[in-house]
Protein backbone atom coordinates (compact mmCIF):
# COMPACT_ATOMS: atom_id res chain seq x y z
CA UNK A 1 0.00 0.00 0.00
CA UNK A 2 2.88 1.79 0.07
CA UNK A 3 5.10 4.69 -2.58
CA UNK A 4 8.28 6.81 -2.20
CA UNK A 5 8.29 10.17 -3.85
CA UNK A 6 11.01 13.03 -4.04
CA UNK A 7 11.01 16.37 -4.64
CA UNK A 8 13.39 16.94 -7.02
CA UNK A 9 14.24 20.55 -6.18
CA UNK A 10 14.63 19.58 -2.52
CA UNK A 11 15.55 16.63 -2.14
CA UNK A 12 13.23 15.70 0.50
CA UNK A 13 12.25 12.12 -0.10
CA UNK A 14 9.01 10.31 1.64
CA UNK A 15 6.68 7.75 1.99
CA UNK A 16 2.93 7.66 1.14
CA UNK A 17 0.47 4.95 2.38
CA UNK A 18 -2.91 4.48 0.96
CA UNK A 19 -5.21 1.20 0.56
CA UNK A 20 -5.84 2.45 -3.10
CA UNK A 21 -2.00 1.57 -4.17
CA UNK A 22 -2.24 -1.79 -3.67
CA UNK A 23 -2.89 -4.01 -7.01
CA UNK A 24 -5.28 -6.26 -7.60
CA UNK A 25 -2.94 -8.77 -9.20
CA UNK A 26 0.59 -9.42 -9.68
CA UNK A 27 2.66 -11.75 -12.20
CA UNK A 28 6.49 -11.95 -10.84
CA UNK A 29 8.46 -14.08 -13.75
CA UNK A 30 12.14 -13.92 -12.28
CA UNK A 31 13.48 -14.32 -15.66
CA UNK A 32 12.44 -10.42 -16.28
CA UNK A 33 15.26 -9.84 -13.32
CA UNK A 34 18.37 -11.88 -15.14
CA UNK A 35 19.57 -8.26 -16.65
CA UNK A 36 20.01 -6.43 -13.46
CA UNK A 37 23.58 -5.45 -12.01
CA UNK A 38 24.18 -7.16 -9.15
CA UNK A 39 24.27 -3.88 -7.28
CA UNK A 40 20.74 -4.11 -7.74
CA UNK A 41 19.69 -7.19 -6.83
CA UNK A 42 21.76 -6.67 -3.47
CA UNK A 43 20.00 -3.72 -2.93
CA UNK A 44 16.87 -5.51 -3.75
CA UNK A 45 17.71 -8.06 -1.04
CA UNK A 46 18.69 -5.66 1.65
CA UNK A 47 15.23 -3.47 1.08
CA UNK A 48 13.26 -7.05 1.16
CA UNK A 49 15.13 -7.93 4.53
CA UNK A 50 14.34 -4.54 5.47
CA UNK A 51 10.53 -4.33 5.15
CA UNK A 52 10.09 -7.59 7.42
CA UNK A 53 13.03 -5.94 10.32
CA UNK A 54 10.87 -2.79 10.20
CA UNK A 55 7.98 -4.74 11.09
CA UNK A 56 9.49 -7.28 13.49
CA UNK A 57 11.42 -4.76 16.14
CA UNK A 58 8.15 -3.62 17.96
CA UNK A 59 6.73 -3.11 21.19
CA UNK A 60 3.88 -5.56 20.43
CA UNK A 61 4.83 -9.17 22.66
CA UNK A 62 2.89 -12.21 21.95
CA UNK A 63 2.45 -12.33 18.49
CA UNK A 64 3.48 -16.08 17.73
CA UNK A 65 2.73 -16.66 14.56
CA UNK A 66 3.19 -13.60 13.03
CA UNK A 67 6.84 -14.04 14.92
CA UNK A 68 7.33 -17.29 12.82
CA UNK A 69 6.00 -16.46 9.01
CA UNK A 70 9.14 -12.92 9.76
CA UNK A 71 11.57 -15.26 10.93
CA UNK A 72 11.35 -17.87 8.36
CA UNK A 73 10.99 -15.01 5.64
CA UNK A 74 13.92 -13.34 6.93
CA UNK A 75 15.86 -16.87 6.68
CA UNK A 76 14.71 -17.35 2.98
CA UNK A 77 15.68 -14.32 2.55
CA UNK A 78 19.27 -14.50 3.44
CA UNK A 79 19.52 -17.58 2.21
CA UNK A 80 18.71 -17.17 -1.23
CA UNK A 81 19.90 -13.58 -1.10
CA UNK A 82 23.72 -14.96 -1.13
CA UNK A 83 22.82 -17.43 -4.32
CA UNK A 84 21.25 -14.32 -6.21
CA UNK A 85 23.84 -12.28 -5.48
CA UNK A 86 26.45 -14.72 -6.43
CA UNK A 87 24.41 -15.56 -9.74
CA UNK A 88 21.66 -13.52 -10.86
CA UNK A 89 20.22 -15.79 -13.17
CA UNK A 90 19.41 -18.53 -10.64
CA UNK A 91 15.62 -19.26 -11.49
CA UNK A 92 14.96 -20.71 -8.17
CA UNK A 93 16.74 -17.72 -5.58
CA UNK A 94 15.01 -14.96 -8.01
CA UNK A 95 11.89 -17.04 -7.52
CA UNK A 96 12.08 -17.16 -4.24
CA UNK A 97 13.36 -13.80 -3.45
CA UNK A 98 10.30 -12.40 -5.59
CA UNK A 99 7.64 -14.50 -3.01
CA UNK A 100 9.72 -12.94 -0.57
CA UNK A 101 9.81 -9.17 -1.32
CA UNK A 102 5.42 -9.65 -1.99
CA UNK A 103 5.17 -11.27 1.64
CA UNK A 104 7.46 -8.67 3.22
CA UNK A 105 5.64 -5.93 2.51
CA UNK A 106 2.16 -6.56 2.10
CA UNK A 107 1.39 -6.88 6.13
CA UNK A 108 2.05 -10.32 6.77
CA UNK A 109 5.03 -10.15 8.58
CA UNK A 110 3.59 -7.28 10.60
CA UNK A 111 -0.02 -8.23 11.08
CA UNK A 112 -1.12 -7.74 15.02
CA UNK A 113 1.26 -4.96 15.33
CA UNK A 114 2.76 -1.24 14.36
CA UNK A 115 5.39 -0.34 11.37
CA UNK A 116 8.16 1.19 13.06
CA UNK A 117 10.03 2.06 9.77
CA UNK A 118 12.96 3.91 11.56
CA UNK A 119 15.62 3.04 9.13
CA UNK A 120 13.61 3.79 6.20
CA UNK A 121 12.97 7.47 7.64
CA UNK A 122 16.94 7.76 8.07
CA UNK A 123 17.40 5.90 4.52
CA UNK A 124 14.97 8.22 2.52
CA UNK A 125 16.95 11.48 4.02
CA UNK A 126 20.47 10.17 2.37
CA UNK A 127 19.15 9.28 -0.76
CA UNK A 128 17.06 11.84 -1.71
CA UNK A 129 19.70 14.13 -0.81
CA UNK A 130 22.34 12.05 -2.11
CA UNK A 131 20.84 10.02 -5.07
CA UNK A 132 21.78 6.58 -3.65
CA UNK A 133 19.78 3.93 -3.81
CA UNK A 134 17.47 2.92 -1.48
CA UNK A 135 19.03 -0.09 -0.22
CA UNK A 136 22.29 0.85 0.42
CA UNK A 137 20.98 4.26 2.45
CA UNK A 138 18.87 1.48 4.82
CA UNK A 139 21.93 -1.12 5.11
CA UNK A 140 24.50 1.85 5.56
CA UNK A 141 21.99 3.13 8.78
CA UNK A 142 20.05 -0.05 10.52
CA UNK A 143 23.30 -1.42 12.71
CA UNK A 144 23.41 2.51 14.19
CA UNK A 145 19.66 2.67 14.73
CA UNK A 146 19.88 -1.17 16.15
CA UNK A 147 22.57 -0.08 18.47
CA UNK A 148 20.65 2.96 19.65
CA UNK A 149 17.60 1.31 20.56
CA UNK A 150 18.58 -2.88 21.31
CA UNK A 151 18.75 -2.05 25.32
CA UNK A 152 14.94 -1.39 24.99
CA UNK A 153 14.57 -4.50 24.34
CA UNK A 154 17.83 -7.08 24.34
CA UNK A 155 15.57 -10.22 24.37
CA UNK A 156 14.25 -9.10 20.80
CA UNK A 157 16.94 -8.57 19.53
CA UNK A 158 18.52 -12.15 20.88
CA UNK A 159 15.63 -13.69 19.62
CA UNK A 160 15.74 -12.25 16.00
CA UNK A 161 20.27 -13.79 16.72
CA UNK A 162 19.04 -17.20 17.66
CA UNK A 163 16.07 -17.97 15.64
CA UNK A 164 17.30 -15.83 11.93
CA UNK A 165 20.92 -16.60 12.27
CA UNK A 166 21.34 -19.09 14.23
CA UNK A 167 23.54 -17.34 16.99
CA UNK A 168 23.97 -19.93 20.34
CA UNK A 169 24.84 -17.62 22.76
CA UNK A 170 23.55 -17.84 26.06
CA UNK A 171 24.14 -14.29 27.29
CA UNK A 172 20.99 -12.25 26.23
CA UNK A 173 22.86 -9.11 25.84
CA UNK A 174 25.92 -10.47 23.73
CA UNK A 175 23.66 -12.42 21.53
CA UNK A 176 21.96 -9.32 20.93
CA UNK A 177 24.68 -7.30 19.50
CA UNK A 178 26.17 -10.34 17.66
CA UNK A 179 22.41 -10.42 15.92
CA UNK A 180 23.27 -6.73 14.80
CA UNK A 181 26.88 -7.46 13.67
CA UNK A 182 25.73 -10.54 11.80
CA UNK A 183 22.93 -8.82 10.03
CA UNK A 184 25.96 -6.60 9.10
CA UNK A 185 28.08 -8.82 7.96
CA UNK A 186 25.45 -9.90 5.55
CA UNK A 187 25.36 -6.21 3.87
CA UNK A 188 28.83 -6.22 3.36
CA UNK A 189 29.04 -9.84 2.27
CA UNK A 190 26.94 -7.97 -0.85
CA UNK A 191 29.06 -5.41 -1.06
CA UNK A 192 26.49 -3.03 0.65
CA UNK A 193 27.53 -0.39 2.66
CA UNK A 194 27.07 -0.79 6.87
CA UNK A 195 27.78 3.04 7.42
CA UNK A 196 28.04 5.95 6.00
CA UNK A 197 31.79 6.22 5.45
CA UNK A 198 31.02 2.97 3.01
CA UNK A 199 28.09 4.80 1.37
CA UNK A 200 30.20 6.23 -1.42
CA UNK A 201 29.63 10.57 -0.47
CA UNK A 202 32.52 10.77 2.17
CA UNK A 203 31.99 11.81 5.70
CA UNK A 204 29.02 13.96 6.24
CA UNK A 205 29.33 17.39 8.32
CA UNK A 206 27.57 18.43 11.67
CA UNK A 207 25.87 20.67 9.64
CA UNK A 208 24.10 18.01 6.74
CA UNK A 209 23.48 15.53 9.82
CA UNK A 210 21.55 18.02 11.87
CA UNK A 211 19.69 19.03 8.23
CA UNK A 212 18.69 15.04 7.66
CA UNK A 213 17.43 15.32 11.25
CA UNK A 214 15.42 17.64 10.77
CA UNK A 215 14.21 16.58 8.04
CA UNK A 216 13.06 13.45 8.61
CA UNK A 217 11.04 15.09 11.91
CA UNK A 218 9.73 18.06 9.90
CA UNK A 219 11.59 20.71 11.65
CA UNK A 220 11.65 18.84 15.01
CA UNK A 221 8.18 19.05 15.53
CA UNK A 222 7.01 15.65 15.12
CA UNK A 223 8.78 11.60 16.67
CA UNK A 224 8.98 8.82 14.01
CA UNK A 225 9.03 5.28 14.11
CA UNK A 226 7.39 3.30 17.10
CA UNK A 227 9.75 0.23 18.67
CA UNK A 228 11.10 4.02 20.26
CA UNK A 229 9.96 7.30 19.34
CA UNK A 230 12.53 9.41 17.58
CA UNK A 231 12.76 12.95 18.32
CA UNK A 232 15.28 15.10 15.80
CA UNK A 233 17.76 14.49 18.63
CA UNK A 234 17.97 10.80 18.31
CA UNK A 235 17.94 10.93 14.85
CA UNK A 236 20.98 13.11 15.07
CA UNK A 237 23.44 11.06 17.29
CA UNK A 238 22.09 7.43 14.84
CA UNK A 239 23.16 9.73 11.85
CA UNK A 240 26.48 10.59 13.58
CA UNK A 241 26.90 7.14 14.82
CA UNK A 242 26.69 6.18 11.53
CA UNK A 243 29.22 8.72 10.27
CA UNK A 244 32.33 6.76 9.90
CA UNK A 245 34.18 4.88 7.83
Amino acid sequence: DSAVLTEDNTGYKAGVNADALRPQLALMNPELTYTLPRYQVACGVVDILMHTLERYFTSVKGNELTDEIAEGLMRTVIRNGEIAYKDPTDYDAMSELMWCGSLSHNGLTGLGRPKDFAAHKLGHGLSGMFDKAHGATLSATWGSWARYVYHLDEERFARYGREVWGIDIEDTGKAAIAAIERTEEFFRSLQMPACIGELGIGLLSDEVLKKLSDSATKGGTVEVACFRKLSARDLYEIYKAANHE
